[in-house]
């Protein structure tokens, strides 16, 4: 009986300490990504479209309304070559959560952004801001890269003219 007892105990300390460790590797990877937004947005204030691009995976794709996905590292670059290049532009977001999963593979976030830009039709200023959800995936050197970032305006799309000239 103090056998079974024994071992049962010691199975539990096990879970517990694989459990604790697995929590630690989460809280971890929390922390990177965290400092790697905090980077991210470091980048965007600088306008240098490469280093925006190294947040994201070869294999990554973007998505903002109004234009087809950008799939791929250098498609990313190249839309936020276009971005940058825009005096007024001004980019900055802030995650409200992130959950790893718990294989510590994937990791998202959800949160919230800002941006102005000049409306290429138009000229004028215009502020945007919305949510996005950015899906991480964790690299062979143990950083951690964006797969799918998704953007979505909290604005209004300005009013179509209408057919009949109204």
């Amino acid at each position: 009986m103090r056998r079974i007892a024994f071992l049962s105990v010691c199975a539990v300390m096990v879970c517990v300490a694989v459990g604790c460790s697995q929590a630690g590797n989460r809280d971890a990877a929390v922390k990177a990504i965290q400092s790697n937004d905090a980077q991210w947005n470091v980048d965007l204030a600088a306008k240098d479209p490469d280093k925006i691009a190294s947040h994201y995976a070869d294999d990554a794709v973007f998505i903002v309304a109004g234009s087809p996905p950008f799939s791929g590292k250098d498609a990313i670059r190249n839309a936020y070559k276009g971005m940058v290049a825009d005096p007024a532009m001004s980019l900055t977001f802030q995650a409200a959560r992130i959950d790893v999963a718990q294989s510590g593979e994937l990791a998202y976030t959800e949160g919230s952004y800002m941006l102005t830009v000049t409306d290429p039709a138009s000229k004028k200023i215009v502020h945007d801001h919305g949510s996005y959800v950015t899906t991480y995936r964790r690299q062979a050197d143990g950083s951690w890269k964006a797969v799918e970032d998704i953007v979505s305006s909290e604005v209004p799309p300005p009013a179509a003219a209408d057919s009949a000239g109204h």
